[in-house]
């Protein structure tokens, strides 16, 4: 059902529910509360009060029989008549009660029935004795003392209980009263805690609506450090976040159209060219061999190229956390799995290699991946015949070449996307492979920066953190 407080049922998630607003919940949360407090309150002035009564009630009849009782007068009762002092005993009714069970009443109103505890009084057996009885369809406080003056005899007096309970239910009437008083006023003060309350969560969510249908990204103003503005602090954080990723993807989709519209310009003018050339006379047999190979040769480097850029998009457009299924990782294995495979790439470049066991919790395919754009680099800067030294210890990667080496200026700017230096722009790749190795690296919580090496070349330096030892084994 829907509406004020009913649940819906339960969720996808097996929990029930609410359609109820934040600001009715606190109106009726504050409401009950209030509710039960009045109701604690009047039950326990009501409860206070009746014992009060009752017991102000029992002392002055117990003390009023004990005085009676101890009259001379009380000798001649039952048979002389009506003592003299009981005369003016018109708000009670009185009886005298034998131990033998005989009884004398005083008035001629309704019979009174006697009990074994009001016998129990006549035959000695107890000092007095205070029970409620009805009689003729009223209430009756009724008490029984030993007369002192004459043994085996027992004086009850019996007072009626009607003006105790409309007092009683006057004040259970004026008690109710003001506890439905205090309940509408505790729902009124609820409305206004609400209303003024929560006026700055309705601001929020007003203003988050506003960001959610016009994409603005400003930050909201913060007022205070209660947990709304605490809220808004977290919620700033959040745009912060959401403003740098789609500046970075707005980025990314324009250097790579960019970059495709170079390969793909020149792929589409040697396929015109080939096919200018398959509709003239002859087709491709008009075409030197040389100049159709040539031809082929670019088209099938330029696919190449595509390829490979789409692939580097696709990697380095993967923008979340390592996912939850890692495993331990040997970077030393991953090194030289990438060094086997660059050496088929490059075979006019030697690679010394030294590497030691550094076990790190990560992807193997994105670590060969970061170490393999690493030596491609390397050896794509190394001049035929040269040199690429590799070494791995206590988790540091350490890649030289010896190639020009990279400007000090451009250090910090070799791992952004798309960045190639002025001397680089007329080699072969897409400006995306140390863009990836900076990702990957920080995605296993490492880092990557450039500096020189002693022989002029380029030194990139990797850095993982991990153990010497694989963790998953112990010894």
């Amino acid at each position: 059902m829907t509406g004020w407080g009913l649940a819906v049922g339960p969720g996808v998630d097996g929990r029930w529910h609410y359609r109820r607003s934040l600001a009715s919940r606190v109106i009726w949360l504050t409401t009950i509360a209030v509710a039960m407090s009045v109701a604690l309150v009047a039950v326990g002035a009501y409860i206070t009060a009746r014992v009060q009564m009752q017991q102000a009630l029992d002392d002055a009849l117990v003390s009023r029989a004990q005085n009676a009782a101890k009259s001379d007068t009380l000798l001649n009762a039952g048979a002389a008549g009506v003592p003299p002092w009981a005369l003016g005993a018109g708000d009670v009714r009185i009886a005298f009660l034998y131990f033998e069970g005989t009884r004398v009443i005083l008035d001629r109103g309704p019979d009174i029935q006697f009990g074994e505890a009001e016998l129990a009084v006549a035959q000695g057996k107890r000092s007095e004795s205070l029970r409620t009885i009805i009689i003729g369809g009223a209430r009756y406080r009724m008490v029984a003392v030993p007369v002192q003056s004459k043994s085996g005899l027992a004086l009850v007096i019996a007072q009626p209980l009607a003006d105790q309970d409309r007092t009683l239910a006057r004040l259970g009437w004026v008690t109710l009263a003001f506890g439905i008083l205090g309940v509408l006023a505790a729902g009124l003060g609820g409305w206004a805690v609400a209303s003024n309350g929560l006026r700055p969560v309705r601001r929020l969510s007003a203003s988050v609506e506003e960001i959610a249908r016009t994409e603005d990204f400003t930050p909201l103003r913060v007022e205070g450090d209660d947990e709304v503005a605490r809220l808004s602090t977290a919620f700033n954080h959040l745009l912060i976040a959401l403003d740098a990723s789609r500046t970075r993807q707005r980025q990314l989709v324009a250097d790579a159209s960019h970059e495709l519209r170079t390969p793909l310009t020149a792929l589409r003018t040697n396929i015109d060219l080939l096919a200018m050339t398959a509709r003239q006379d002859g087709g491709f047999e008009g075409l030197p061999p040389e100049a159709r190979d040539e031809l082929l040769d670019d088209v099938r480097a330029q696919i190449e190229e595509l390829t490979t850029l789409i692939g580097d998009l696709t990697e380095l457009a993967r923008d979340e956390p390592i996912p939850v299924q890692v495993e331990a990782v040997d970077l030393a294995d991953v090194v030289d799995h990438a060094v086997q495979r660059v050496r088929r790439r490059a075979p006019g470049i030697t690679f010394e290699v030294f590497t030691r066991p550094w076990w790190v919790i990560g992807e193997d395919a994105e670590l060969e991946r970061a170490v393999t754009n690493l030596l491609d680099n390397a050896a794509k800067w190394s001049p035929d015949g040269g040199q690429v030294d590799v070494r791995l210890s206590d988790g540091v990667l350490t890649v030289d070449d010896q190639g020009p080496g990279i400007a000090e200026n451009d250090r910090s700017s070799i791992f952004d996307r798309f960045w190639r230096s002025p001397d680089a722009r007329t080699m072969p790749g897409s400006g995306l492979g140390l863009a990836i190795v900076r990702q990957v690296a920080e995605r296993h919580s490492g880092s990557v920066h450039a500096t020189a090496n002693a022989s002029g070349g380029a030194r990139l330096v990797l850095r993982i953190p991990g153990r010497e030892k694989n963790p998953h084994v112990t010894t």
